[in-house]
């Protein structure tokens, strides 16, 4: 690996997608950080092509208390669970995670970017 430049992360989550069904949906999702090109965002994918783009801080204050940014919302959810909230035009889309698939993400991340400098 080159030193200038910090690697990709691509790691994976299962989601449940909440609604008013009496049983949720587990979804994969990918959650992607690139701090070459972008070092303050994080990437959600989820089937179908969807892509959620927002804040790496957003999902680092949301994982202790509710926070949210534009069309998204994030917070913890009891002790070992975290709600994403998606809102489009459509409607919103609720998923959760557990918080320890994130966490460790977010570590991933972290350890990608140590050789981003910021000035």
């Amino acid at each position: 690996m080159d030193a200038a430049h910090a690697r990709e992360v691509d790691d994976y989550a299962k989601g449940r997608i909440i609604s008013d069904a009496p049983l949720s949906r587990p979804v994969p999702v990918s959650l992607r950080y690139d701090p070459d090109s972008s070092p303050a965002t994080v990437r959600f994918g989820f089937p179908g092509a969807v892509e959620w783009s927002f804040p790496r801080t957003l999902l680092e204050t949301g994982l202790r208390a509710p926070a949210r940014r534009g069309d998204i919302g994030v917070w913890p959810c009891g002790r070992v669970q975290t709600v994403v909230e998606l809102h489009t035009g459509d409607g919103v889309t609720v998923v959760q995670f557990d918080t320890t698939a994130l966490l460790r993400f977010l570590r991933h991340t972290y350890a990608a970017g140590a050789s981003v400098t910021t000035g």
